[in-house]
């Protein structure tokens, strides 16, 4: 979606609208931090720079900042990954956002645009530069040129490219929830992971069980962001499984309902699949 951005008064309204669309959100997830106009959300596609970190075929890292873990070189992510500046990470509520890239000012360019998924921070030296910077995977970097050119374009140095935000699309794979070790009947943790369409999150809520046979479930509670796709809540009474949540995702503010995903019995490290994704 475009929106004329001419002058600060339609600056102003559209914040406005924003504003206004949160009071009607499941969540108080409005973040002016979030709102960059200079986005290619906005606008299409817009310059950054790259450079690569690994091993020229790797995956980069084994998840970094937002925690995915060491999964990020097998599908749906396959190494097609980036670790990016603060701009574009935004102390984590980036996670997960996909993004199509491509150069043309290299003779190793190709030109052709590849997906990529943010899954680390870049947070200073080369990645603070410039305005938006890509610290690729050596795959990704090497998937923007031309056939049997890869090596050739990774010794490029800081290369300039082009980059657009882009829906997620993980066919067939629905949104996972990770809890993190050091969850208990009274804290709970989530590693939230392969959100199609916006990719990120803009806010969590969860609901509990039903306290006993005759009494209904609770309303839903707005848990915390805690680092990179990670969303806590301490409770404070025992928790009650099983565990719904609700996802409102970070550009469109999408809402997604993944109703008794994590069952009576759950252990802390499992991960539990839900039947939904945005897109179904």
């Amino acid at each position: 979606m475009a929106f004329p951005l001419h002058g600060s008064s339609s600056v102003l309204s559209f914040i406005v609208l924003l504003a206004l669309s949160s009071l009607l959100s499941p969540c108080n997830c409005f973040n002016p931090k979030r709102l960059n106009f200079s986005s290619s959300a906005l606008e299409g596609w817009s310059p950054a720079g790259a450079t690569w970190y690994g091993s020229a075929h790797g995956a980069g890292s084994d998840g970094g900042a937002c925690g995915y873990g060491n999964g990020v070189d097998r599908a749906p992510f396959s190494s097609m990954i980036a670790a990016g500046s603060p701009s574009i990470f935004k102390s984590g509520e980036g996670c997960g956002a996909c993004y199509q890239i491509r150069c043309t000012k290299n003779a190793a360019c190709s030109g052709n645009p590849v997906t990529i998924v943010l899954t680390d921070e870049c947070p200073g030296g080369i990645c603070l530069a410039e305005p938006v910077h890509f610290d690729l995977s050596g795959t990704a970097f090497g998937a923007m040129a031309k056939p049997g050119q890869s090596d050739q374009l990774r010794n490029a140095g800081v290369l300039q490219i082009q980059y657009t935000r882009v829906e997620c699309n993980y066919a067939g794979i629905d949104v996972a929830f990770h809890v993190d070790v050091g969850s208990n009947p009274y804290y709970i943790a989530v590693l939230i992971e392969y959100e199609g369409g916006d990719g990120d999150l803009a806010c969590v809520d969860i609901k509990e069980g039903a306290s006993s046979s005759s009494t209904p479930s609770s309303s839903w509670i707005p848990m915390t962001q805690s680092w990179g796709a990670e969303w806590r809540l301490n409770s404070g009474p025992k928790l009650r499984p099983p565990f719904s949540f609700r996802l409102t995702s970070g550009l469109s503010r999408k809402v997604l309902v993944a109703n008794n995903v994590i069952p009576v019995g759950w252990q802390p490290g499992a991960t539990y699949r839900s039947l939904v994704n945005y897109g179904d």
